[in-house]
């Protein structure tokens, strides 16, 4: 069980992350200790798993060799359970990015093409919510942005889970829809595009600075259903970090002041994950590598007519149930660009 599995480099930071904890002033700070105690349990979880896999495959190989041809289909149940297990702790091994195991916030913003733009957008939330539903994710809507007509204007999602920002990463970029449209009496076809963005939710104090001159706030009355639902005072809340243009807001809480301090640790992650990806490019320059940029990219075709197929550009995923994966099941895409950027 070495090479990509690392079990014993597994168990190395396991020692490491036990030793952390029985230090006098471990939970002193809160957060750290809560995320680093998380990262012990998932090791300690998979851990746990290559042993007894490791251990099966061996009781296994050695029934195969002293069992008739006939007896070996009794233990085809067994063999298929475990080649599932194997393949979920492939998906871990790809899964080893410094921040794929954190939280994240997930970003969803339509493009040009005004109701049908929306309505698109509106679509992709409801997929990731019906994904995060299926796999034991749970979310939670920071801000939401009805669409005039229909559909959403933007809509941004705290998704918390195991690895929730390694299997979510893969969605940045731009997502094209083809179909007939619902709101053309002509019943042409038309193309909508959404952009979907990702960030970690860094737990940890972040190592950067935000001065107050840099900051632009408004505060604005949260949308909503309407009745009961609306909130009449001003407690929505606008951050704008003016040297970068970066831009986060939070309605989700009534009061202004926790969406005030929710809009920061957002901005903080931003602002953090653009000073990551700026030292990874001029790296990459260093090394003469030039990595497209995703953002802006379109990375997936949802097309519903003339015919049904979605496909990732990527990968070359292809599936013709869209209804299938519009109804959240994306797990199987998002694994198939995962072996692509390792391939």
């Amino acid at each position: 069980m070495g090479g990509h599995f690392d079990l014993e480099q597994k168990k190395e930071k396991i020692t490491i992350l036990e030793n952390e904890m029985k230090q006098e002033n471990f939970w002193s700070n809160i957060e750290i200790a809560n995320e680093l105690n998380k990262e012990l349990v998932s090791l300690k979880k998979i851990v746990e798993q290559l042993e007894k896999t490791k251990k099966s495959l061996t009781d296994n190989l050695e029934l195969i060799n002293i069992c008739e041809e006939n007896e070996l289909r009794f233990m085809e149940k067994e063999i298929n359970e475990q080649k599932s297990i194997i393949e979920q702790l492939e998906m871990n091994t790809l899964l080893n990015g410094n921040f794929d195991q954190l939280n994240c916030y997930l970003e969803i913003h339509p493009g040009a093409g005004g109701t049908e733009s929306c309505d698109w957008a509106s679509m992709l939330l409801r997929m990731y919510e019906r994904f995060c539903e299926k796999n034991n994710y749970s979310y939670e809507v920071i801000d939401e942005q009805k669409g005039e007509e229909a559909g959403i204007k933007s809509a941004i999602l705290l998704v918390k889970g195991d690895f929730a920002y390694g299997y979510f990463k893969v969605e940045k970029g731009v997502h094209r829809l083809v179909r007939i449209s619902p709101f053309d009496s002509n019943s042409r076809r038309h193309t909508s595009f959404a952009s979907v963005s990702v960030t970690p939710e860094f737990n940890h104090d972040i190592d950067i600075e935000i001065k107050e001159s840099d900051l632009k706030i408004d505060v604005y009355h949260s949308s909503g259903a309407g009745g009961q639902s609306v909130n009449t005072s001003n407690s929505a809340v606008r951050i704008t970090h003016l040297p970068t243009k970066t831009v986060v807001t939070c309605q989700n809480e009534r009061s202004q002041l926790k969406n005030k301090d929710q809009a920061m640790k957002m901005l903080k992650s931003k602002l953090y994950q653009i000073e990551q990806e700026k030292k990874e490019r001029e790296l990459n320059q260093i090394k003469g590598e030039n990595l497209s940029n995703e953002w802006g990219s379109q990375i997936r075709n949802y097309v519903l007519e003339p015919y049904k197929l979605i496909k990732d550009l990527r990968s070359e995923y292809e599936s013709s149930n869209v209804d299938k994966i519009l109804d959240g099941d994306i797990l199987d895409i998002m694994k198939s660009v995962l072996k692509t950027k390792v391939e």
